[in-house]
């Protein structure tokens, strides 16, 4: 499972620039409309979805990295108190109910790219709403392949690559 391991790292790292990628376009881009908006009184039609779909890429993309670093948002309220054994149980529910969870987002998912993949945006005519949300299935994708990496490996939060976002 070592090598699993050494190539989610680098799936990790993949996310991680794609994600960084994406944010930096998007603060980018919003202050461009609205300068063009404001400043120049005229409004272009690309800035608003060109942020949305940064923001969805960053969302779905950046979520595995969230969860193989453990940066994810948890309430561990009940689970610390727990004795070692059921925090072990808790956690083996927790990872088995999130490998359900991103089978049915990636099935939901697949299915809205899909239905909306010859559907074109009024303001980017070249770009169809599939192609929009082709983000959501392989960001649920690199989270299901992280979930089978954290179920089989356990926690990666402690490799080099996710505590410094160093290749060593």
């Amino acid at each position: 499972m070592t090598a699993y391991c050494r190539l989610m790292d680098k799936l990790y790292l993949l996310c991680m620039g794609i994600a960084a990628v994406a944010l930096l376009v998007m603060v980018t881009v919003i202050p461009i409309g609205i300068f063009a908006r404001y400043v120049l009184n005229g409004a272009l039609a690309w800035p608003e979805p060109v942020a949305i779909i940064c923001m969805i890429i960053f969302t779905f993309i950046g979520a595995p990295v969230g969860l193989r670093a453990g940066t994810h948002i948890c309430v561990s309220m009940v689970t610390d108190r727990l004795s070692a054994g059921g925090q072990r149980l808790a956690l083996l529910l927790c990872n088995l109910l999130m490998l359900l969870t991103c089978l049915i987002i990636l099935r939901a998912s697949y299915n809205l790219c899909a239905a909306m993949w010859v559907q074109p945006l009024a303001s980017l005519p070249d770009v169809t709403y599939g192609e929009i949300y082709l983000p959501i299935p392989v960001g649920t994708l690199f989270t299901l392949l992280f979930v089978v990496e954290r179920l089989v490996c356990g926690e990666q939060t402690q490799r080099p690559v996710v505590i410094l976002g160093g290749t060593h």
